[in-house]
């Protein structure tokens, strides 16, 4: 919340959400990545590598703000694929 300087109520700021997306894009694009990258790509990626670290799917859930731990566990269809699976703790020893 912030005072609106005008109004001096006391107000919730929204960024525009074009303002995100734009500025991910143009960083893709100098950074030489060609495939579509978004805010939700960005928050999908750090979902999937956390949990294929071997993090806590309840610590993921919470760092992703989800009420419900069935919704993280949509972000662990990758880790279904061949070769691919949550690593034990014990694998870095």
């Amino acid at each position: 919340l912030a005072k609106d300087p005008r109004s001096e109520e006391m107000l919730r700021h929204h960024a525009l959400e074009n303002s995100y997306q734009n500025a991910i894009r143009t960083t893709a694009k100098k950074a030489g990545i060609e495939k579509r990258v978004t805010p939700h790509v960005l928050r999908h990626s750090f979902a999937t590598h956390m949990l294929e670290g071997g993090a806590d799917i309840r610590t993921v859930q919470d760092l992703l703000g989800h009420v419900s731990v069935e919704t993280t566990q949509i972000y662990t269809h990758v880790m279904q694929k061949p070769g691919v699976g949550v690593r034990s703790p014990l694998d870095s020893l």
